[in-house]
């Protein structure tokens, strides 16, 4: 009776950790804390949602954790955008519009300008200037941040029109 009862035991806890594995497997997904811009600019960042690419860098689609409309992810690492961000500090920063901030340089691609950022440990942060919502885009240590930017930009214009954002 002790060993049938052991065998009951163990199947449920065997189940069980085979369902644990199954749930907490090597997800590529990354996390990212989710923008909350106001009514309007969601709107925008929802329209640039449908308009992003498939690919970016050669790179497939890979949406980090939460799911939204406002970020969006390529490859692994991933390459992550973010939608309806607030200004950095540094935009408004006169070193970065005089050329004399060695660590944000402003310059755009295709159409769209940016603020570049380098990071700590490496790779860019990169938002989007002179458009009515911002938008961020983290590109890692590795990855030619020009590509990512010339992949974006269409659909950053066609999205988010000229203007300023606030």
């Amino acid at each position: 009776m002790n060993i049938s009862r052991h065998r009951l035991i163990g199947l449920p806890a065997s189940a069980l950790l085979i369902a644990v594995a199954g749930c907490s497997s090597a997800d590529d997904r990354a996390s990212v804390a989710v923008p909350r811009p106001s009514p309007a600019v969601t709107e925008l960042c929802r329209n640039l949602d449908e308009a992003l690419p498939r690919t970016v860098d050669g790179l497939s689609r890979n949406d980090p954790e939460p799911e939204s409309v406002l970020t969006a992810g390529w490859g692994s690492p991933v390459i992550i955008l973010r939608c309806g961000v607030v200004r950095p500090p540094k935009m408004t920063d006169p070193k970065v519009a005089e050329g004399r901030d060695p660590n944000a340089v402003a310059g755009g691609v295709n159409g769209v300008d940016w603020l570049q950022e380098e990071r700590d440990g490496g790779g860019y942060r990169f938002t989007s200037a002179n458009r009515t919502a911002y938008v961020e885009v983290t590109v890692p240590e590795g990855r030619d941040s020009a590509s990512v930017l010339v992949d974006l930009a269409s659909a950053v214009k066609s999205a988010v029109p000229e203007g300023i954002a606030d």
